[in-house]
């Protein structure tokens, strides 16, 4: 499990809950789908601005476990829209030095959206620059049960003394496990919870609500979110740093 560094303004790891495709459309008279394209675009935005920001993970809540459960129509249509951006941004993140990692429960993606999801990885796997990270068919609540069957599985295995047992132990097994937790994370349309996205690495995130609509979310909005973050005092359960003339 990362350390936090209690000093950068800069965060290291962004997460974004990209929310309210489905109210732009409705506000425009359009459907769902044409919402979730539109959105499409703004997280090419926000990957680029961080790559620019120099942000070295960001991480996109693209399709959550929970959403299955939406209508038949719109669920082919946005695994359609996935299949076309893997198809085409592959190459240009390649091109850019980022590195494409998805994490989730591929077992319910179709065949050919995990071979894309494999050949993007492995295209994409040698680069150094900018690790973005999708989250698809993804629910913090699934990842922490699957780690922890992993973990007694481990256990029972005997490569593991369950009191040796560990919070970084415990966090390898995750699906984010060579992934630093997110020092940052940022969610649009007006709501403010976070929705079963990274539980277990979201505990010591600075969160930043906005009203703005994903597909509206612009480079201006994330030099806000970064802006706001710079001015946060992260303290990780300790006391104030001390300034001149004081004790803490």
């Amino acid at each position: 499990m990362s350390q936090p560094d209690t000093t950068a303004a800069l965060p290291r790891h962004v997460a974004i809950i990209m929310d309210g495709n489905g109210r732009w459309a409705a506000a425009r008279g359009l459907s769902r789908i044409e919402g979730h394209k539109k959105g499409a675009e703004a997280a090419q935005r926000a990957v680029e601005a961080a790559r620019e920001l120099g942000i070295r993970y960001i991480t996109l809540f693209g399709f959550s476990s929970e959403n299955w459960n939406r209508p038949t129509a719109e669920v082919e249509g946005l695994m359609a829209l996935l299949r076309y951006y893997l198809k085409k941004e592959t190459d240009a993140l390649h091109k850019s030095g980022a590195r494409l990692r998805v994490i989730g429960d591929r077992s319910r993606l179709p065949k050919d959206i995990v071979e894309m999801i494999e050949q993007a990885e492995s295209i994409t796997g040698g680069n150094d620059g900018l690790t973005v990270v999708i989250a698809l068919s993804y629910g913090g609540r699934q990842d922490i049960v699957f780690a922890a069957r992993e973990v007694a599985k481990a256990a029972a295995a005997g490569k593991i003394a369950p009191e040796k047992i560990s919070e970084d132990i415990f966090a390898s097994y995750l699906m984010t496990a060579d992934i630093p937790d997110p020092d940052l994370m940022i969610r649009t349309s007006g709501e403010s919870r976070i929705s079963n996205f990274l539980l277990w690495q979201l505990a010591y995130a600075e969160m930043f609500f906005t009203n703005t609509l994903w597909p509206d979310f612009s480079r201006v909005d994330m030099e806000a979110a970064l802006a706001c973050f710079a001015n946060r005092e992260r303290r990780y359960g300790g006391l104030p740093p001390c300034k001149t003339g004081q004790s803490a």
